[in-house]
């Protein structure tokens, strides 16, 4: 098929790690942006020679899938190179936690990563340029980022919850016992964190509402919950590295949802002040795609006191994320 439409500048930091060792292919083959819609990839790293040296072994293996969507690569470690005429910009690399290190000063160390990255991408990113935010902690990461923007909106900036989403709706298939599309409706309030709510009085299986299906409230408060939000910390238990590939997954979903209208899905975004989150951080809330790239937040939510304690809780880790980087963000 002779491809017509000009091609997507997709922007990916941190594009010789893990995350986006599973993602960039992806990217390549057309499952985030579809099967027509070319894509030129705009690689950064750090600038270190092993890094660089690693991205460029990237580089080979997507020139060896031959992908036809697949226009140029860019590879750099100048953010100012990456970011140019940008249609999305994902950003994967943040520096981890390491041991010993408290929240605050990881916040603080990956606050002045996404301070620098928010500016450069908002100088030279392309007209309709957007943002999705992966590396942790995704949301505070992404309000950074964003403050720094004088040129494009708060809205143009979002923040992954997708992965918890995703694993809430596979843990609500196993405990009904069902094929995983029989269970919508299951979205992710608040923080990428074990704070975050899955709203499983939201939820159906089958078309029946998901807590008459399982029948059991102590789980779905308990169990449930905690599985969702501690399942990235059981992964690293299990396998001695961070989620990776259903991370990258996760973006795919994301972005993809947020490129086709009408699509219903967990973003973080700024704004969610009628579920109660404070109007200044980027919380976890069911959106509807309404144009490509652009969405509204679906407000029709009812909340039971359990849905309130848990969202309350989560928004106070997010006040408390931003008063901890305040001097980053001018306040």
């Amino acid at each position: 098929m002779t491809q017509t439409k000009t091609p997507l500048r997709v922007a990916v930091t941190g594009a010789a790690g893990q995350i986006s060792y599973s993602l960039l292919f992806r990217i390549a083959s057309g499952a985030m942006f579809g099967p027509e819609q070319p894509v030129i990839l705009q690689l950064l790293e750090i600038p270190n020679e092993k890094a660089m040296k690693a991205l460029e072994g990237v580089a080979m293996e997507l020139d060896d899938c031959a992908f036809p969507l697949l226009r140029g690569l860019v590879l750099s470690d100048d953010p100012r190179v990456a970011f140019k005429d940008a249609n999305w910009s994902l950003l994967v690399g943040a520096k981890p936690r390491g041991p010993g290190m408290e929240r605050a000063d990881l916040l603080k160390d990956n606050g002045k990563i996404f301070t620098v990255q928010g500016q450069i991408i908002d100088e030279v990113a392309a007209e309709d340029a957007r943002v999705a935010v992966v590396g942790n902690p995704a949301n505070t990461n992404c309000m950074i980022a964003a403050s720094k923007a004088r040129r494009l909106t708060p809205d143009r900036f979002t923040a992954m919850v997708r992965l918890d989403q995703n694993r809430a709706q596979a843990q609500l298939a196993k405990k009904a016992g069902v094929a995983l599309t029989e269970v919508q409706s299951i979205f992710i309030y608040g923080n990428h964190s074990p704070t975050m709510f899955p709203a499983f009085a939201q939820a159906t299986i089958g078309g029946k509402a998901a807590r008459e299906v399982i029948g059991d409230d102590a789980w779905l408060q308990g169990e449930f919950c905690e599985t969702v939000g501690k399942r990235g910390a059981a992964i690293i238990a299990a396998r001695g590295l961070s989620s990776a590939a259903s991370a990258a997954n996760a973006l795919v979903d994301h972005v993809h949802d947020l490129m086709t209208p009408g699509a219903i899905h967990s973003v973080a975004v700024k704004g969610a002040t009628h579920y109660g989150f404070d109007a200044n951080v980027w919380a976890g809330v069911p959106v509807r795609t309404t144009t490509p790239g652009s969405y509204e937040i679906i407000e029709g939510y009812a909340m039971d006191d359990f849905a309130k304690s848990k969202i309350a809780a989560t928004n106070k880790e997010l006040t408390d994320e931003r008063a901890m980087v305040a001097e980053l963000l001018g306040t």
